[in-house]
């Protein structure tokens, strides 16, 4: 029984930048939650979802983070 299915893919230059960016900025908001969660747990709090989900709201916010608009959101 096949457990999974694999696809290859085959984008034009634009997609391929888009999908770059996604991941570029996935991987930022990722890394950023996680350092979250590990600061707050050595402090002995917990981070939850909601702290997780207002963190990145607050960053796309900021001018520093402000190339997060540029991807989906349903990505972040």
């Amino acid at each position: 029984m096949p457990k999974g299915m694999e696809f290859r893919i085959y984008p034009n230059r634009i997609q391929e930048t888009i999908i770059q960016k996604t991941f570029g900025c996935s991987r930022v908001v990722y890394n950023s939650g996680l350092a979250l969660r590990i600061e707050e747990y050595k402090n002995g709090n917990s981070v939850g979802y909601k702290e997780t989900n207002s963190m990145l709201t607050s960053m796309k916010k900021t001018e520093e983070y402000s190339w997060l608009k540029e991807v989906d959101s349903i990505a972040l």
